[in-house]
């Protein structure tokens, strides 16, 4: 029986119920399967109507059921266990069974089995809990076991089926279940726990991989190389070790001994890791298509172009001739126009009946004679033509278009509203009432509606009420509609026309009849127009056709206003007189079985239905004993164009046989908006042989020939035939994207030339060529006869004895790699697939969307609310193996989407083109989506193979012969520069600041703001002095420390700071600069702290008294251990005592301070500073800067490392400016802190970190007003400097520069530093000197190591800007990193760097000389005489010479950064910088804040936090994947979506992404959704 949806299969109700109840079960049931009412409120409704006839509902007798069940005819073709398959579809929207096919599921079921043998477990998304609940889990109802709703046959295949599904996924790894002991693990079961339930399976699985350190790690497999090897068949299916039991954070030859692993600790055993194991399993199977050789060129990476499979089937027939339909006979009587034959009915035959229509129970309400419809069409015609404007300013004219807007449940007042505008000779225009203001594909009517010039809209009284109104009761003007009259044609509404007055009824010519509206693939709404002879034509030939006859009655159940509804049952009835019984869609919606009874009551002749109507009439019909169908002789299926609809005729018949139905009456037709009827089945003679049908091989459709299917029955595809081309038309084949003749045994477009069928799209002449006018022309392109043909729009060929087959429509196809596929195909291959649990049946949209060159599959459905995260992911994997199978294709995209959520078209299906659009922009919130580019995307360039043995030599001696220069610059000579006394005289800042105490001891040089902009603190030399000697003093005391010995300075950023910096270089000692812990957050920010202490091994930690509380506090105890800190001092009350004596180190090369600082990939590095160093840094600054005691410079950044430290600390001391401080937190309590400092106090020069000016572009870009009205100016600005170790962020600074402008900001002042571990100071903007420079490089040559500049606007170009200018005394040269050669001007290439302030070397626990050898004093390997030593820096980029003259009046070298090597990915072969990949993802949704990519065997984790709302998460995921696929070349193999925040940003405002990947690994995240591309 009708299994109830959902599958919980309640108990069948008993024989003997009455027939109100039984009909009131149907409704319910067809209410349940449309997603009108959910599965709960279907249980408990059902439940009380069957309680008075189930008293024992628990232990129903299940001989009962049995009883019940078999009374159901079996069908006579298909054996009898399968025959309760027509019914137990009875699932959802059950429009959809014209897609069901026994053969079919058999088929699928069997591909299934199959896959089985090799199927792996495939990772299961992880999703948050809270995400997307859609029912609590206490309201599912537990199954029924006592269900006897499925036949034993396909309950025993279906157990074997999971049964087999179930082991194939529990097949874990061998040596799991040694170490576990054989607990058994399902991939799934570990997969799906959600955090904080680690419990059973997944947490012994966690605890393997924990405590299993397998000595011989293997490397891991390289899944994006598209030779992989096939896998052999002993490897274990479903998990495979982690291929390294550290996850060390640089490469082998890279990795710094000095350096920290932070993902050292991580142990590879999270949940995470594991499924990125079952991904690079399922990866590395071999790709299906074979791939061919492809050519690198040069500087284009190619895409692959498919080359045609030298194995494909083709066509080996003689080229097909037009198809000629029996001649239009002509019969005596036929009216020489429409509307002439109304007006002989109406004014002979006024009595008899004409239009029947139904009210919302199915009993007929109204019955519209021919006298009254000729009467009424008059009095609408008059009114139309006369009554709506004045006699000299009519609104309408004859040939206007008019709007037709009436219900599906109205043809009465329809039939008339048309014949009205035949009559009145305007052109009606039919379309669907609107229902919102934005309905699905509204917007595209309204585009209609605006190309043919309506302003008038007929329509009911009753309609015009139901529709959305404005506050003040208008109507709401709908989206992209123009703006309407609506003129309401109820009869009391009318005049009478005057006797005298008679419409003009001329013979039928060209002139437009009317217009009826088709959607495209794309969703954009075309007219067909109508011409009155081809509407009369069209008549005359199906009254031929159906052979009609005087006073037959028909019962029509499809759409009156367009198509075969409306040319059958309003157009070629009047034409013959005929009775027509309307069911409308709303009455099949409650009584499915109604049109079944309206044949039977009213003995009709004809019956037109879809393949939907067959099924619910089907599943209604046991309520209906006594029906009889044996007046039919003809029952037109309209759809009959879906090759799936064979299965629904025969199953239909099986059943209806007994009730009358003749074999011979079943007639499928083919129709289409611009042909018309392009053929239909005629009436069969009673005996006679049922025509044959085509069993076709699926692979050789998608080739376009047609093959009987022979070698593999499970991808055939059974055709009915549509019955023989039209009375008077001819037909043809024509390839689809030409107008060349099909051969006979070729698939191609249908075209029809006769005079029944759409002169034009109205007003699209370009559109309108291409398809109403082809002439068909041979293999030599030479014209076949000079008749135009229309395209139909359907695929299809010529049979045997002239009989059209169609096997899909254009609209529905999808061209992948070559090959075509059908929408509708793939639909019934997914629902073959068991779903009943999982989807609605009739809720599937299949289409494809172009994603790198090709087209790509996209299977969205919508999931029944209580299906349950496994059920889905289990359907929906079997999904994709099934159409792998069959079809022999991959799904891109499978998306299960919430009930009722997709969009609809008027008569409740699917509206596909809508539906494109949401996944397209991201807006259709699935709540289950399966990705699968790794098997999709098989055109993927080659991976680039470095080429070997050039060695640097042979490169250098390239570019000299090609007229290139080395790629070298350098700063100013310091030699040529004149010195003064200050430097001559004192080599060490200490000395420096003692002469400064003596020499202008008032002298102001710091000053502290807090966040109301108020000084707080200040410091002149004499007190910096002063407070120095007393923190030396203290140091002896206290610390008994000794020269040389390491202090940490931890202290928030201001003067404390300063002093104690100074005290240390007074006592001796080397000071360590410390962030400081965070209070709120210690468990992340104070082992840093920690670890720093314990490398840099330092004997004391000076600090406040506060931060000195925190550090020994109990919650700083849960951080790290308190009890082994060195000695703390507080720094806050120091008792007044006198220096002995300052110390002086014996050399300049002594060490002056450590630099700590937390590199983006995750390092720890401490870099030592000398005294000489720090000198050579003070004056290269004060030179480029001009920096001299008269000059005030605004700070906002951190003062913990790198230049940042300097600025802060350092050059105030040397050069006697002036700075003001500015901590960067206060900006969180004070946004205009900054700009209001720098525009109070005149600045001209400031410093900032990019975190700083992010935050003010964000903050203060809309309130350019209130800065203005605070009268904050930055007209002064000179130099807007940011300190950066990055490539420069031109969007930022640009944006900042754009939006502060109105405040005076000069375009020009904006601009970057840059420096590195090794030198913290190589570019600085400075006050002369040319404006940094911006170029468009390629980003396609990047990859390659190649810079190749472009035009701006160019595809895939990137804008860089120049870093600053280069530092006084500093030289760059542009390395290639591998050979260590140099490289010619525009290469990209390791930055190297000399200059007398470079940092002496790596502070390291032990010290490895190697490592300082090749990062601080390096040699080229070839090509410099001079033999200089060279720091490397670890940046990427590249020199180029500009046309600009730099201050040495020569002209200018500008440097470019491109980015960090220990950043970069490599993949395929190509070298990526993670921050392009970033941008692109940014763009693609507007709820995407902050992105971040990392690399884990060879996978692409993309990381993106969601900033809106938690439904739209799942959408991120197709379009992070397209996007990084189109722009890229690359798949991604993980998308992770959390919260805001979550991506870790350090001080300087860089990405941590290694970090990142170690959460991520580690699972501690708390991702919103993952999501493992398969």
């Amino acid at each position: 029986m009708a299994e109830p949806p959902g599958g919980n299969g309640a108990a069948s109700p008993p024989a003997g119920l009455p027939r109100e109840v039984r009909e009131q079960l149907a409704e319910l049931e067809l209410e349940l399967s449309e997603g009108d009412i959910t599965q709960k409120g279907y249980e408990k409704k059902r439940a009380k109507l069957l309680a008075p006839y189930f008293p024992q509902t628990q232990g129903v007798d299940s001989g009962v059921q049995k009883e019940s069940r078999n009374q159901t005819p079996a069908p006579s073709a298909a054996p009898a266990p399968s025959s309760s398959k027509y019914h137990r579809g009875r699932s959802g929207g059950a429009r959809d069974e014209r897609y069901r096919s026994d053969i079919h599921t058999e088929a699928v079921q069997a591909a299934l089995a199959k896959h089985k043998e090799q199927k792996m477990a495939l990772p299961m998304p992880t999703k948050r809990r809270s995400t997307f609940v859609q029912s609590p889990a206490d309201a599912c109802t537990p199954p029924d076991t006592s269900s006897a709703s499925e036949d034993e046959g396909s309950l025993r295949r279906q157990a074997a089926l999971s049964a087999a599904l179930h082991q194939s996924l529990q097949n874990a790894e061998s040596w799991i279940n040694r170490s576990i002991q054989g607990s058994s693990t399902s991939s799934s079961a570990s997969s799906t726990l959600s955090h904080g339930e680690g419990k059973g399976t997944s947490g012994s699985l966690a605890d393997v991989f924990a405590n299993t350190r397998i000595e011989n790690f293997s490397v891991p497999p390289d899944v994006t190389a598209t030779t992989s090897t096939p896998a052999s068949s002993a490897r274990p299916s479903a998990i495979d070790l982690p291929p390294s039991g550290i996850v060390k954070g640089m490469h082998k030859s890279s990795n710094r001994s000095s350096l920290m692993d932070t993902a050292d600790g991580v142990p590879v055993s999270s949940r995470v890791s594991t499924k990125i194991q079952q991904l690079l399993n399922t990866l590395k199977r071999p790709k299906r298509p074979p791939l061919k050789e492809f050519f690198v060129d040069d500087f284009e990476e190619i895409v692959e172009v498919p080359q045609p499979d030298p194995n494909q089937p083709k066509p080996e027939g003689r080229q097909m001739t037009p198809v000629k339909g029996e001649p239009l006979g002509v019969v005596c009587n036929w009216p020489p126009a429409l509307e002439a034959a109304l007006q002989r009915w109406g004014t002979t035959q006024a009595k008899c009946p004409c239009l029947t229509a139904l009210d919302v129970t199915g009993k007929p309400v109204y019955t519209l004679t021919y006298g009254k419809l000729w009467s009424r069409s008059l009095k609408l015609a008059y009114t139309l033509l006369n009554k709506l404007g004045t006699k000299n300013e009519p609104v309408l004219k004859p040939g206007d278009r008019v709007a037709l807007v009436y219900p599906n449940n109205d043809p009465v007042m329809f039939m008339v509203a048309f014949y009205g505008c035949l009559l009145a000779e305007v052109i009606p225009v039919p379309i669907e009432v609107p229902l919102t203001r934005k309905d699905a594909g509204g917007q595209q009517i309204g585009f209609l509606l605006g190309s043919c010039g309506i302003g008038l809209a007929l329509t009911t009284e009753v309609c015009l009420k139901g529709l959305p109104k404005t506050q003040n009761g208008e109507i709401v003007q709908f989206k992209g509609w123009p703006r309407l009259k609506w003129v309401v044609t109820d009869s009391k509404y009318l005049s009478k026309s005057p006797k005298d007055w008679q419409p003009n009824i001329s013979n039928a010519g060209t002139e437009p009849a009317y217009i009826e509206y088709k959607t495209s693939k794309e969703g954009s709404v075309m007219g067909v127009t109508v011409s009155r002879i081809a509407m009369l034509s069209h008549c005359q030939a199906l009254s031929q056709a159906c052979n009609y006859s005087e006073g037959e009655t028909i019962v029509n159940v499809l759409d009156f206003k367009k198509d075969a509804g409306l040319w059958h049952s309003m157009l070629t009835s009047v034409m013959n007189k005929l009775h027509t019984i309307s069911v409308p869609y709303s009455v099949m919606k409650t009584c499915p079985l109604s049109w079944v009874q309206r044949v039977h009551t009213h003995k009709a002749k004809v019956a037109l239905v879809k393949c939907r109507d067959l099924h619910w009439a089907m599943m209604a019909h046991r309520d209906q004993r006594d029906v009889s169908l044996s007046s039919l002789r003809m029952l037109i299926v309209t759809d009959g164009a879906n090759p799936w609809s064979v299965s629904s005729c025969d199953a239909f018949l099986s059943l209806f046989q007994s009730h009358g139905l003749k074999p011979e009456a079943i007639c499928p037709c083919a129709t289409s908006a611009e042909a018309m009827t392009v053929a239909i089945r005629r009436p069969g003679v009673p005996g006679a042989p049922l025509p044959g049908r085509a069993i076709l091989s699926m692979n050789g459709l998608s080739y376009g020939v047609i093959r009987v299917n022979t070698e593999d029955k499970n991808s055939a595809l059974t055709v009915q035939d549509v019955g023989h081309v039209m009375p008077g038309g001819m037909m043809c084949i024509v390839k689809p994207e030409g107008p060349q003749l099909c051969k006979t045994d070729e698939i191609g477009e249908i075209c029809v030339s006769s005079r029944a069928g759409g002169m034009v799209y109205y007003g699209l002449t370009g559109v309108t060529k291409n398809t109403f006018e082809v002439i068909p022309v041979n293999s030599s392109g030479s014209p076949v006869g000079d008749v135009p043909f229309v395209r139909s729009g359907l695929m299809g060929f010529v049979g045997p004895g002239s009989l059209v087959f169609v096997v899909g429509k254009i609209d529905g196809m999808l061209i992948v790699s070559g090959r075509r596929h059908n929408a509708d195909d793939i639909v019934a291959t997914g629902l073959a697939v068991e779903s009943i649990k999982t989807v609605y049946r009739g809720r599937i949209a299949v289409f494809s969307v172009t994603v790198f060159y090709d087209e790509r599959i996209v299977v969205v459905a919508e999931q029944r609310p209580d299906a349950s995260e496994e059920d889905s992911f289990q359907w929906m994997s079997r999904v994709l193996q099934a159409i792998d199978s069959i079809h022999q294709v991959g799904v891109y995209c499978l998306a299960l989407v919430p009930a009722n959520t997709l969009p609809k078209t008027p008569l409740g299906g699917i509206h596909i083109s809508q539906t494109k659009q949401h996944f397209l922009e991201g807006s259709l919130h699935p709540c289950n989506i399966l990705m699968c580019p790794h098997t999709c995307v098989t055109n993927l360039p080659k991976p680039r193979q470095k080429q070997p043995g050039v060695g640097p030599a042979s490169v250098m001696v390239g570019n000299l012969v090609a007229g290139k220069r080395i790629a070298q610059a350098a700063g100013r000579d310091l030699g040529q520069i004149e010195e003064n006394d200050l430097v001559r005289k004192h080599q060490f800042l200490s000395e420096i600041l003692q002469w400064r105490a003596q020499a202008t001891p008032e002298h102001m040089l710091f000053l502290l703001l807090n966040a109301k902009g108020a000084p707080v603190c200040t410091a002149t030399c004499l007190q910096l002095h002063k407070r120095a000697e007393r923190i030396a003093s203290i140091l002896y005391e206290k610390g008994h420390l000794n020269a040389g010995d390491n202090v940490v300075l931890l202290y928030p950023p201001g003067i404390e700071l300063i002093a104690a910096f100074y005290g240390c270089l007074y006592a001796g000692c080397i000071p360590v600069t410390v962030r400081p812990p965070h209070a709120q957050n210690l468990t992340a920010t104070l082992p840093t702290v920690r670890m720093i202490v314990d490398v840099s091994k330092a004997a004391c930690i000076l600090t406040s008294q506060i931060l000195m509380r925190l550090l020994r506090s109990r919650e700083a105890a849960t951080a790290v251990d308190v009890k082994t800190w060195p000695t703390i001092i507080d720094t806050d009350d120091l008792p007044r005592k006198r220096l002995p004596q300052v110390y002086k180190p014996p050399t300049p090369e002594m060490l002056a301070y450590l630099d700590f600082s937390v590199s983006t990939t995750g390092m720890l590095t401490g870099v030592k500073m000398s005294h000489a160093a720090v000198s050579a840094l003070c004056r290269a600054i004060k030179l480029q800067c001009e920096l001299y005691s008269t000059r005030q410079i605004a700070i906002c950044l951190d003062p913990y490392c790198g230049l940042g430290f300097a600025l802060w600390c350092l050059c105030s001391v040397y050069s006697g400016h002036q700075s003001i401080l500015i901590p960067p937190m206060e900006l969180e309590s004070n946004l205009f802190l900054w700009l209001s400092t720098v525009s109070q106090y005149k600045i001209r020069d400031t410093f900032c970190s990019y975190s700083v000016m992010d935050m003010c572009t964000k903050g203060l870009g809309n309130q350019v007003d209130v800065l203005k009205a605070r009268g904050i100016h930055l007209s002064g600005v000179r130099t807007c400097v940011v300190v950066a170790e990055e490539r420069p962020r031109v969007a930022l600074t640009q944006s900042f520069s754009k939006l502060f402008k109105d405040i005076g900001l000069s375009t020009r002042a904006v601009s970057t530093t840059f420096g590195s571990r090794v030198n913290v100071a190589i570019c600085l903007q400075g006050t002369s000197g040319p404006d940094p420079t911006t170029v468009y490089v390629d980003l396609k040559s990047l990859r390659h190591d190649r810079v190749r500049l472009v035009e701006r606007g160019a595809p895939q170009s990137l804008l860089l800007s120049e870093s600053g200018k280069i530092l006084p005394g500093v030289k760059v040269i542009i390395v290639n990193p591998e050979t260590k050669g140099p490289v010619g001007d525009s290469h990209l290439g390791e930055i190297w760097v000399n200059s007398p302030h470079t940092a002496s070397g790596y502070y390291t626990i032990y010290d490895n000389e190697t490592l300082q050898a090749d990062h601080f004093n390096t040699r080229l390997s070839f090509g410099d005489a001079a033999q200089t030593l060279w720091a490397r820096t670890g940046y990427l980029g590249f020199v180029r010479r500009t046309e600009l003259t730099a201050a040495s009046g020569e002209r200018h070298d500008a440097l470019y950064v491109v980015g960090a090597l220990d950043e970069t990915l490599e993949l395929r072969g190509l070298r990526y910088h993670p921050i392009d990949i970033e941008t692109s993802v940014s763009r693609t949704h507007r709820s995407i804040a902050e992105c971040a990519v990392f690399t884990w065997t060879n996978l692409l984790v993309v990381v993106v936090e969601l900033c809106g709302c938690e439904q739209e998460a799942l959408d991120l995921v197709p379009l992070v994947t397209n996007v990084v696929l189109e722009e890229h070349y690359l798949i991604v193999g993980v998308v992770v979506v959390v919260d805001p925040g979550v991506i870790p940003i350090n001080s300087r405002g860089e990405k941590q992404r290694m970090h990142l990947r170690d959460s991520f690994l580690a699972d501690q995240l708390d991702p919103i959704y993952v999501a493992y591309n398969m």
